[in-house]
Formats: structure tokens, sequence, C-alpha cells
């Protein structure tokens, strides 16, 4: 993590469409096995999922029911919780971006 970068703190549902579809490319089987956990400013430990774009660190808070329950009730995942192939594609398209510097980010 670049420290010189603004630190992001947000709920997944609350991010911008395009930085979901972004962290799906990085993510393409899943959330839950990359969740990271800390404690907050209040000493409670939480968990989330790290993502970094070019200008921000982001920590998307989730626990692991909340990661797997994405992923079940997003139509971008199959039924084995795998991003489809034509929405890959399509991202990818989308966003110029290639398998391998999607991975890089992470």
């Amino acid at each position: 993590m670049n420290q010189s970068k603004p630190r992001v703190i947000k709920d997944y549902d609350k991010l911008d469409p395009s930085i979901q579809e972004k962290i799906k490319l990085v993510y393409p089987t899943g959330f839950s096995e990359y969740l990271i956990y800390y404690f907050d400013k209040d000493g409670k430990n939480v968990s989330a999922l790290p993502f970094e774009t070019d200008d921000k660190y982001y920590l998307i808070r989730m626990t692991l029911s909340e990661a797997e329950r994405i992923i079940e009730d997003d139509d971008d995942y199959d039924d084995d919780g795998f991003l489809k192939d034509h929405v890959r594609e399509e991202y990818e398209d989308k966003y110029q971006i290639g398998r391998a510097s999607c991975r890089e980010r992470v």
C-alpha cells in the first residue's frame, strides 16, 4: 500500500458502480478469502476487503458472511462464485484493464 494515498473506508453497496466493477476484476473468485482483519479507532475488530486504485486505497467493510452473500446475490458471478467470462471481458474492455494488471493492484 502506498502510504501517500488517501485511505477510504466504505461499505460495498455505497461504492460507485465503476469501483465495484473494478473490484470484481481484481477478485474474480469472490471476496471472502481476501478479507483482512484489523482494529478500528474504537478498538473493535473489523474485516474489510482491500482495493487500490491509482489515487486511493480502499478498505471495503464487510464481514465474511456479507462477502459470501454479495457474491451469491450478484448476477455477474456464476453459481460457483466465479466472475462470468463474458462479464470479465466486458469490464476489461470497459476499463482497458487486463487480468495481470488487476492482480498487481491487490
